[in-house]
């Protein structure tokens, strides 16, 4: 397997460096990508020139999604056969990759680390907890799929997974809603329990409160997602004629 593994990033200069050296000391020694989102401190001079780690600079800050995309689109130009998302704030633990890719050569095409299997290690703010209960619901609910952890984004895709995130793929708050891309598209969905660890610097950027809006915002993406496309009309007559 071509394994490339993405790290998105703002402004984790006091974070990102650790990310890699966990990366470099890991059993198995894996492609690394940077997608370093408009970072304003020094997170792209701390990931350059390191051994087997690219980094793409964005003008811009695209947020998660764009930046998840961008490594997706990389992938998927340079002949990976799978992907790891990581978090660059130094809560996902590189020891669980190897494993993470047993579930994908097994036959899935996506494997998602979940925090809420076994309750071990960190396990979010209480707030956060609920929103994220109510989105397994609804996610099960549309999908048939049980998710624990939707808002995880520690991943395993495989080749066709990385076909589909290239080409489309959710912006704002993404992990919810990818899954349900993921489902209408029939791609298989796993989960494999791990622990996590609290972010090593800095806070996160959803509070207590933006979790109320965080879920009811993607509560509510992934409802309008649902609605049947509108053919436009001139399509219509052209494919009548």
């Amino acid at each position: 397997m071509k394994v490339l593994v993405i790290i998105p990033a703002y402004n984790e200069e006091r974070n990102i460096a650790n990310v890699l050296d966990g990366m470099a000391q890991s059993e198995h020694q894996y492609d690394v990508l940077v997608v370093d989102d408009g970072s304003t401190d020094s997170t792209y001079e701390i990931c350059s020139g390191r051994e087997n780690v690219a980094v793409i600079r964005l003008p811009s800050n695209l947020g998660i999604g764009g930046a998840r995309q961008t490594g997706f689109k990389y992938a998927l130009a340079n002949n990976y056969d799978a992907v790891i998302q990581i978090d660059g704030d130094g809560q996902h633990k590189p020891e669980y990759i190897g494993r993470m890719l047993d579930s994908l050569r097994a036959g899935n095409n996506i494997c998602i680390g979940s925090r809420f299997i076994n309750f071990q290690g960190f396990q979010s703010s209480f707030m956060r907890r609920v929103g994220i209960a109510l989105l397994h619901n609804l996610i099960k609910m549309i999908t048939g799929n049980s998710i624990t952890d939707p808002t995880s984004g520690f991943r395993a895709c495989d080749r066709e997974a990385i076909k589909l995130f290239a080409a489309e793929y959710p912006q704002d708050y993404p992990e919810p809603e990818s899954i349900v891309t993921a489902s209408k598209n029939n791609l298989a969905i796993c989960e494999l329990p791990v622990t996590m660890q609290e972010r090593g610097c800095g806070k996160s950027s959803i509070s207590s409160l933006a979790s109320v809006y965080f879920m009811t915002k993607v509560s509510l993406a992934i409802l309008i997602s649902l609605r049947p496309q509108r053919v436009p009309a001139a399509q219509r007559s052209s494919v009548s004629a």
